[in-house]
């Protein structure tokens, strides 16, 4: 997107100068290509106000951008050059297609109608000032105006390495320390791991715990973020347990401030409410009436306690739920030993109404930039002018994207910000040139 604004803004002008984009991998956008699931949820169609309160860091430099370039404006721009585009739930746009390779296509093709050059396997080693970049095949670029849009730390196969942030660094700029945002947060006992390390690698294998929740998926529920034991977040909406730990997209809006305090050294749990619609003693009314049911039933005559309790519990969770919210909750079953070989099973209703309303789970650690949707921290915007995306150390020198200090909630956002942000730096860019007006 910077590119194809540096080249508009030059071609309108009239100056032949050139555009080329440095690419590392065989391939631009490799990382679009597997956003949204390979869907690529390539913007949010809410307005700034809106739109705004998910970005969660940096809001106000992102405004001038996001005012350039406001999302409606880039779901134009794709449709403009023959990419037809639908709105789902959450104002999320996605290519009608649903094929991320759409999106990418798109961009390059837009690229190309203006003559920017793409050069692919062009890994970059190092910039000087002036600007003199040195790629690591020893081949040399020279301009008089340079964009780094490298991205940040997350998903690294993709190429997102860090490059951008070291080179910054180098030539002067802060970093604001970075971390992984909108990742898997793993539970205690998840994970087959002893390691005292908070990153958890997603290839570490499950527990019997984690097997059991694995694969389950929950809508409509409210997960609330605790540190240090005191409610600091509350969200509603659907999770997913995977083979990473606890996320989709209620899991992702808290992971950012839970990896955060994780870093710092924090106590971190989530509370999970299975029934948000109703108060405890509502539930725990509801949960007697259908206990009372099952023991009326002519079926449940010869039917042990806990599989009473089994078919209790299937009226109130998913069934591939059942086994981790047994495993985690010893209290709701109780043995009562009458003489040596008697024992009463009882099940404890009100103890089974409290999980469901306060699912606890202590947070141990977090998946890392290996399959983390952003970097959280990057390039700090305090070096940079908001309204033209330049530095303020190096002149000439434009930065956009995740490789700065701005990263906001998952359903379209950060890509509107890449794009918007690289909008701004191509277009400043090419205009500062001295032979455009």
């Amino acid at each position: 997107m910077a590119a194809y604004h540096a080249a508009r803004t030059l071609v309108d002008a009239g100056l032949a100068a050139q555009v080329t984009l440095l690419e590392k991998m065989p391939r631009p956008a490799r990382k679009v290509m597997i956003t949204g699931k390979g869907r690529c949820n390539f913007t949010n169609v809410k307005d700034w106000n809106e739109f705004s309160a998910h970005v969660r860091s940096k809001a106000n430099f992102v405004k001038s951008a996001f005012y350039n370039l406001p999302s409606q404006a880039v779901v134009d721009w794709f449709e403009g050059f023959g990419m037809p585009t639908v709105v789902e739930r959450g104002d999320r746009a996605f290519p009608a297609s649903h094929h991320a390779s759409d999106v990418v296509d798109t961009l390059v093709a837009a690229c190309h109608s203006l003559g920017v050059k793409i050069v692919t396997e062009a890994e970059v080693a190092s910039i000087e000032p002036g600007f003199t970049v040195t790629l690591t095949d020893g081949r040399e670029w020279k301009c008089a105006r340079l964009i780094v849009a490298t991205g940040g730390l997350s998903y690294p196969t993709t190429g997102s390495t860090g490059d951008g942030l070291r080179w910054a660094e180098a030539l002067g700029h802060r970093i604001v320390p970075t971390f992984p945002s909108l990742t898997a947060l793993v539970p205690r006992g998840y994970k087959l791991t002893e390691d005292k390390d908070l990153h958890i690698d997603r290839s570490t294998p499950l527990s019997e715990l984690g097997q059991s929740l694995c694969g389950v998926q929950l809508k409509n529920i409210q997960l609330s973020l605790s540190i240090e034991g005191t409610e600091t977040d509350s969200e509603f909406g659907d999770i997913d347990f995977t083979d990473g730990g606890l996320e989709g997209p209620v899991g992702f809006q808290l992971s950012r401030k839970a990896v955060k305090a994780l870093v710092n050294g924090s106590r971190v749990s989530l509370v999970l409410d299975l029934k948000p619609g109703v108060d405890l003693t509502e539930l725990t009314v509801r949960v007697k009436e259908l206990w009372a049911e099952i023991e009326k039933d002519p079926r449940s005559r010869h039917v042990r306690e806990k599989e009473r309790c089994r078919i209790l519990l299937g009226k109130l969770m998913p069934w591939d739920l059942i086994p981790g919210f047994t495993a985690t909750h010893p209290e709701i079953i109780t043995l009562e030993r009458r003489g040596r070989a008697d024992t009463k099973v009882w099940v404890n209703l009100v103890s089974i109404a409290k999980a469901l309303k306060a699912w606890q789970f202590e947070i141990v650690g977090y998946v890392g930039y290996e399959r983390a949707v952003v970097t959280a921290g990057g390039v700090s915007t305090d070096d940079f002018v908001a309204k033209t995306m330049e530095s303020r150390v190096v002149p000439g020198l434009y930065l956009c994207g995740e490789v700065l200090d701005i990263d906001a909630d998952t359903g379209g956002y950060n890509l509107q910000l890449a794009f918007s942000t690289g909008a701004l730096a191509g277009l400043n860019a090419a205009k500062s040139l001295p032979s455009v007006d």
